[in-house]
């Protein structure tokens, strides 16, 4: 009914204003679901939809490749148009910038495989942490790994500051006080190799901040979308091991 003229047979603006709008409103709802269950199914359907467990089989099977010097043969250039338009890693690693270690190589990993942030020392920073945030939540990589490995100079010189009173020149200082914690609690064990000891009790120290890094890394790490590990390698041998 028309509430100006009460004719049944006409329907006001009002009303033809108030259906459109509620079709318009159910149209848009309806669009919405589909492309929410569109990309649910992309998500589910991408090559690094795998369990954390299967991608760290991956890196260390890689590493096994690596140290016996039978690397995967590969076509660097045959991918390059996939990638260009998405990537898909199976990891994030969060290592150390040392020259010496290359992930992609020591985990025999091809372009694309490895989402890798890099500092002295392998400590969590706030910018790294923002792009290790970037790889958990809009990568979807199922596995962390913070990578350190022996003889690392930055834990070192956390030694030699506590140990000689060591002065360190430019922002080397902020660097190695993240360090420091590790040092003192490796020293408080025993041992005759304090830099070995540091340098596992450093990774370990950063997995576990990073299991309680709020908001993002700790909720999908709680949620179990994501493992996170440590892992230290060798420099003379290349094998990379969990710790």
């Amino acid at each position: 009914m028309c509430k100006v003229c009460g004719d049944d047979t006409h329907v006001s603006q009002d009303s033809r204003r108030h259906f459109l709008r509620n079709s318009a409103l159910a149209m848009v709802g309806t669009l919405s679901m589909r492309l929410a269950v569109a990309a649910d199914a992309r998500s589910s359907q991408a090559p690094n939809a795998i369990p954390p467990a299967e991608a760290l089989k991956h890196l260390m099977a890689g590493n096994a490749r690596y140290v016996a010097n039978t690397p995967r043969e590969r076509d660097f250039s045959s991918g390059r148009p996939a990638r260009a338009k998405a990537q898909f890693p199976i990891a994030s690693i969060f290592g150390c910038s040392d020259s010496r270690i290359a992930p992609e190589l020591a985990f025999d990993q091809g372009p694309g495989a490895l989402f890798v942030m890099r500092v002295a020392g392998n400590i969590v920073t706030p910018d790294l942490l923002a792009s290790l945030e970037y790889g958990v939540q809009f990568l979807s990589t199922p596995l962390v790994m913070v990578l350190g490995h022996t003889g690392c100079g930055a834990v070192d010189a956390a030694i030699k500051v506590i140990k000689n009173n060591t002065v360190l020149p430019g922002h080397l200082p902020g660097l190695i006080d993240a360090i420091k914690p590790a040092v003192v609690e490796a020293e408080r064990v025993p041992t005759d190799h304090l830099l070995d000891a540091a340098i596992v009790t450093n990774i370990r120290r950063q997995v576990a901040q990073l299991k309680e890094a709020g908001p993002i890394v700790a909720q999908y790490y709680q949620d179990r979308k994501i493992d996170i590990v440590g892992a230290v390698y060798d420099l003379k041998t290349g094998v990379i091991k969990q710790v």
